[in-house]
């Protein structure tokens, strides 16, 4: 049952988080838009109510912690409530482990893993204490299986994979009822390849997205589903992909 649930979504200025807020929204989700480009984030909210849906959005540096308790915080005040967070938000400038790009494997951790870290920080005491909650990740085919170029990147979408099966098993055993899905997308069109700044990488994932590349809203209707699904059923994993593709 998705209507009159409160989503947190981070990410949510464009690709997967955009067109989840907007799908969410449609189906009578109450949204709560979090990114760093404010201006973004106001015109998809504003297009949300038009339309007859309930959003507010804030900006959102997922590597702050007070940013992340901040927009719990807008929820709550906003809404009353949290039901799911979606940790959407997250970087790709692949490159060859030899280009020693490290300020851009710093980036990558500090957004994949410490954004993902703040994020629940922020909503778990909240869904402790209420004994219901969904978190919802967006992995990566990269976090299932080891590509050249990602080494940094696949490291920070496995870390997700042991992270939200943890906090499944964790909450089952406290009995507060947490469920967990981690998405692993394969080629979807976003910005992320706009982040891709060595040139033989680029030019190599620009040729796979453009074979193999599909529509955010397929991860979006996955979220769907997910968020969708009865109370007491937790669905671990989803790999999404186009049918011919080669991984």
């Amino acid at each position: 049952m998705i209507k009159d649930k409160v989503v947190i979504i981070t990410g949510a200025s464009s690709g997967i988080g955009e067109a989840t807020a907007r799908l969410l929204a449609s189906r009578g989700a109450k949204v709560v838009l979090g990114a760093r480009r404010v201006d973004k984030l106001k015109t998809i909210a504003d297009a949300i109510v038009q339309n007859g849906g309930e959003a507010v959005y804030q900006e959102l540096d997922v590597t702050k912690q007070a940013d992340n308790d901040a927009i719990v915080a807008l929820a709550k005040e906003k809404f009353d409530r949290v039901d799911v967070i979606f940790l959407n938000a997250g970087i790709m400038p692949n490159s060859s482990l030899s280009a020693l790009k490290t300020n851009e494997w710093h980036q990558m951790v500090e957004v994949n893993i410490t954004g993902v870290l703040n994020g629940l920080a922020a909503v778990l005491p909240t869904f402790v204490a209420q004994k219901s909650g969904q978190v919802i990740a967006t992995s990566s085919v990269a976090g299932l299986k080891a590509y050249p170029g990602g080494a940094v990147y696949g490291g920070t979408k496995w870390f997700l994979r042991n992270f939200l099966e943890v906090l499944r098993m964790e909450s089952a055993m406290e009995g507060t009822n947490i469920r967990t899905t981690n998405i692993y997308p394969a080629a979807i069109s976003t910005e992320l390849l706009g982040t891709v700044s060595e040139a033989s990488t680029s030019e190599m994932l620009h040729k796979m997205y453009e074979q193999y590349g599909i529509s955010p809203d397929r991860i979006a209707s996955v979220v769907e589903y997910a968020v969708d699904a009865p109370e007491d059923t937790t669905i671990n994993e989803f790999t999404v992909g186009p049918a011919n593709q080669p991984w």
